[in-house]
C-alpha cells in the first residue's frame, strides 16, 4: 500500500465506489457493444485489450475512441449519430459478460455491518448503472447511485461525488473515494476527499503514479489497510 505524504487519514463515515474496473469488470460487455456498433458501419472489430484501454470518460468518449482506433474518426454530427446508435446496442450488453471484481460482496457486507454509508459514482449512465447493480444484488448496500448523466460534468469533476454525499448526508471530509483511475483521484481531490485506488482496473498509467492516498491490490485488502492507516494516524 502507498499513502500520500502529509495527508492524515481518518475513518470515514461514507465510502464512494467507482463502478467499472472497481466493482465490476465490464470490459468484455463494452467490447461486444463497441464491435456491434463498428460492424453496423462495416468496420473491423477491436480486441478486448484495445477497448479496455479506451474505458473511462463515459460511453460517448468510448465511441469516439473506438472510431478513432478503427481509422475512421468521427466529429460533430457524425459522432452524435454514432452515439445515438450506440444507446440501444449498449443496453443489450450490460450484464451478459460483466463480472464482479474479487471480494466485492464480502467487502460491502463488512462495511455495511460496520455502519458505513456507501454509494456508487460513475461516468456510466444512471439507468445502466442501476441495472448492473440490481443484476448483481448490490443495491441493498448502497444509499446513493449517481451516474454520469445525473450531473453536469463527469469525473474528474467532483459533481457526482458531491451529489452522492449530499444524498448520504455526509460531508466530503468524512468520506472516502475508492476507484481505479486518475479520474477518480481528480474527482476526489476536487471534492476534498481522500482517495484509494485499486490495482487491476482500467488505468493505463500505473496506479502508484496517480497520487492516491492509498493503493491496494484489491478491495479485499481495503478494510485492513484502512485500519492500519487509522492506527498509524
Amino acid at each position: 500500500m502507498n499513502v500520500g505524504a502529509g495527508r492524515p487519514f481518518r475513518s470515514p463515515r461514507a465510502i464512494l465506489f467507482d463502478l467499472d474496473g472497481t466493482l465490476v469488470d465490464s470490459a468484455a460487455d463494452l467490447t461486444a457493444a463497441v464491435n456491434e456498433l463498428l460492424a453496423s458501419r462495416d468496420l473491423p472489430a477491436l480486441r478486448l485489450d484495445q477497448v479496455k484501454a479506451m474505458i473511462g470518460g463515459g460511453i460517448r468518449k468510448l465511441v469516439e475512441r473506438a472510431f478513432a482506433a478503427s481509422g475512421t474518426p468521427l466529429l460533430g454530427s457524425a459522432l452524435e449519430e454514432a452515439n445515438r446508435d450506440m444507446a440501444p446496442i449498449y443496453r443489450r450488453h450490460l450484464t451478459g459478460l460483466t463480472r464482479l471484481m474479487p471480494g466485492i460482496r464480502e467487502v460491502l457486507t463488512h462495511f455495511h455491518l460496520n455502519g458505513k454509508a456507501m454509494g456508487v459514482v460513475t461516468n456510466k449512465p444512471q439507468l445502466a448503472t442501476r441495472e448492473i447493480l440490481l443484476h448483481f444484488g448490490l443495491t441493498e448496500y448502497l444509499g446513493a447511485i449517481v451516474g454520469g448523466d445525473a450531473v453536469t460534468y463527469l469525473k474528474p469533476a467532483p459533481d457526482a461525488l458531491l451529489l452522492a454525499l449530499d444524498q448520504l448526508g455526509v460531508e466530503p471530509y468524512d468520506a472516502l473515494m475508492v476507484g481505479d483511475s486518475g479520474a477518480d483521484v481528480g474527482a476526489a481531490r476536487a471534492a476534498g476527499m481522500p482517495v484509494v485506488l485499486l490495482r487491476g482496473g482500467y488505468s493505463q498509467i500505473p496506479v502508484e503514479d496517480l497520487g492516491a492516498d492509498l493503493v491496494c491490490d484489491s478491495l479485499l485488502d481495503l478494510p485492513s489497510a484502512m485500519q492500519r492507516l487509522q492506527d498509524a494516524a
